[in-house]
């Protein structure tokens, strides 16, 4: 497919025609699209199309998603048997241009770019792409004198793209030999870059177009930090630790209402930058203690406080999670002992932090009504990785591995307190039981996983009299669709610890309860029946 002005317009309106609510007119545009993708030149129509000042936008959103599809299905190179879909002169053609192109397009076009870009980079970078870093870099410090954060942040949107799969790749020499490429060329101007835009924040705090935009920056600098990071501790990065924890901490005690999201289900850039560097100084504290020792206590502090400010609202969930992880880390490690071990300090943990994580919510009653399957995800299959509860649960686990007597001995209160709630008004204080559950099997519950079940228990913890006094009557309830979701807790209760009832004193007796469950209208329930027989 040559490119030509009759190729471009024909293309263009095929592309439009790919959106149409008829089917007759949308599929044969598909079609089109697909046939044209084996023609030689198609990337470079595609490119021309984005690249032209009269093209309408929604034709330049729907051909840089076609390219990044094209891209993600055929950029893969092929052994010499098969034949190559792009040719290697439209290979160097989109790598020319593509960068200067996301640049320049308007923020829905360079999000398609960006992922373009990470796709290409993933086969190309760095043997087949030598120069993409420093033409990013060389762009960056552009832009900075230019105080263009479009740019900056096309940037840096594509960088946490084509680094973020160090996260998940496996130890090797290419890798090393890659990292090291990257640090050689970027870590310098990148934590000049993140200085510089810190610094920016005190003239700009009360602007809110201006604010969101560096702290949109901030969140993406924040990730390609964990990025760069977690395969190993780069010198240079070890060398500059003062420069990137003391700006770490200053954001970690910003407040600015134009940052946070009015939505209380949806976190705003405020929220997402916190938690990120939540996470970074938990893989710090993970892997680089000794480096990270004289900032341990000042974050500490910070994380307290910044837990003890949050409100039950969804949006804050991410942050709760990788702040609480972030105790878990240092109370795991156990060699701050004297910073946990006080038994005032554990009922304020327990108050401010555990139990008010531990909470059903109403968004999680909601999913156990209206997405049942994500609910089961979740609760059972481990999906809930980053929810407050799993959180608060790994703490708990956490700080019974060097405090078992002490934290049993104040949870122990807070289980008797919320089972007398539930006692008081059943159907009303339901989620105090539930509470109470799930903090009893967090306790109990030392090691083990879902396909096994639970292999190692505290020895503080009587599991079969629990289950007896305080489980066993919401299964023998007569109506079934009486509390459900203290049924299904029982349900979980008797899967978790099933390698320590007894067959002969609980699971022949409730095995009647378990297949009455099995016609029980809500899913949940009939399922978690169904497995716990299973």
């Amino acid at each position: 497919m040559a490119v030509s002005l009759q190729s471009l317009q024909e293309l263009s309106q095929q592309l439009l025609l790919t959106l149409s609510h008829d089917v007759n007119v949308r599929k044969p545009a598909e079609n089109f699209i697909k046939s044209c993708e084996q023609s030689p030149g198609f990337s470079k129509v595609l490119l021309q199309i984005l690249d032209n000042a009269e093209t309408d936008n929604i034709i330049k959103q729907c051909s840089a998603i076609a390219l990044k599809n094209f891209i993600k299905k055929h950029w893969a190179y092929v052994d010499d048997s098969a034949p190559d879909k792009i040719s290697q002169d439209d290979r160097n053609y989109v790598k020319t241009v593509i960068v200067d192109l996301m640049l320049r397009s308007e923020e829905n076009i360079q999000r398609q770019l960006s992922e373009a870009i990470s796709i290409i980079g993933k086969e190309d970078f760095p043997e087949k792409w030598t120069n993409l870093l420093e033409n990013m870099v060389t762009r960056v410090q552009e832009a900075c004198n230019q105080y263009n954060f479009a740019v900056i942040n096309g940037v840096l949107q594509t960088a946490d793209s084509l680094f973020k799969r160090y996260e998940f790749e496996y130890k090797s020499t290419e890798l090393w030999a890659e990292i090291k490429f990257v640090l050689d060329t970027f870590a310098k101007p990148f934590t000049e870059l993140f200085v510089w835009i810190v610094k920016l924040i005190p003239e700009h705090f009360n602007n809110a177009q201006n604010i969101k935009i560096i702290a949109k920056s901030l969140v993406y600098c924040s990730k390609i930090y964990y990025s760069l990071n977690i395969q190993d501790l780069p010198e240079f990065f070890e060398d500059n630790i003062d420069v990137w924890m003391k700006n770490f901490a200053e954001l970690l005690q910003m407040e600015n209402k134009i940052l946070q999201s009015d939505n209380p289900d949806e976190p705003g850039v405020l929220e997402d930058l916190k938690s990120q560097i939540c996470e970074n100084i938990g893989l710090y504290e993970e892997k680089y203690n000794e480096e990270f020792e004289k900032y341990l206590g000042g974050f500490i502090q910070q994380v307290w406080n910044l837990l003890g400010s949050i409100n039950s609202d969804a949006k804050y969930d991410s942050l709760v999670s990788n702040a609480i992880r972030f105790l878990s880390i240092v109370a795991e490690r156990g060699l701050h002992k004297e910073i946990f071990e006080q038994e005032q300090v554990l009922q304020q943990i327990s108050s401010r932090i555990i139990i008010p994580s531990m909470e059903f919510r109403e968004s999680d009653e909601e999913l156990f009504e209206d997405n049942p399957e994500e609910y089961i995800r979740r609760d059972v299959e481990g999906a809930d990785v980053h929810t407050r509860r799993r959180a608060a649960c790994d703490f708990v686990k956490s700080l019974a591995k060097h405090f078992e007597k002490p934290m049993t001995d104040v949870f122990s209160k807070y289980i008797e307190s919320m089972l007398t709630n539930f006692a008081q008004n059943q159907q009303q204080n339901w989620k105090s039981k539930n509470a109470a559950i799930y903090l009893v099997t967090s306790l109990a519950a030392k090691g083990g996983s879902v396909r096994l079940g639970t292999t190692s228990t505290s020895d503080l913890i009587n599991i079969t009299d629990f289950f007896n006094n305080v489980i066993r009557a919401d299964l023998e309830r007569a109506d079934l669709n009486e509390l459900p979701v203290l049924r299904a807790d029982a349900l979980k209760y008797l899967i978790t610890f099933r390698n320590q009832l007894s067959v002969k004193e609980t699971w022949l007796p409730i095995m009647p309860q378990l297949i009455r469950h099995l016609s029980s209208p809500v899913t949940v329930i009939h399922s978690y029946a169904a497995n716990c027989i299973e």
